[in-house]
């Protein structure tokens, strides 16, 4: 049983993003997202895949600076 897991460093305009399988597994390399429509689109693409590697819906957790995160929640 894997125990996913995607992390965001939101920031102003964009976010970060690393996504790990299990403790200390790291999937593929993280990455920033635009707050845009494409760039959230495109997230939520990378979401539906850890899901389907992991076989579990990963919680998402946010660490956000202010109120940057209004857009990707």
């Amino acid at each position: 049983m894997m125990n996913p897991v995607i992390g965001l460093d939101v920031a102003k305009g964009e976010s970060q993003v690393q996504a790990f399988l299990d403790k200390k597994q790291r999937y593929k390399k993280s990455f920033k997202v635009a707050h845009t429509l494409e760039g959230l689109n495109s997230l939520l693409g990378f979401i539906r895949e850890v899901e389907e590697v992991s076989g579990e819906r990963p919680p998402i957790i946010l660490e956000s600076t202010g109120h940057y995160h209004t857009p990707i929640v």
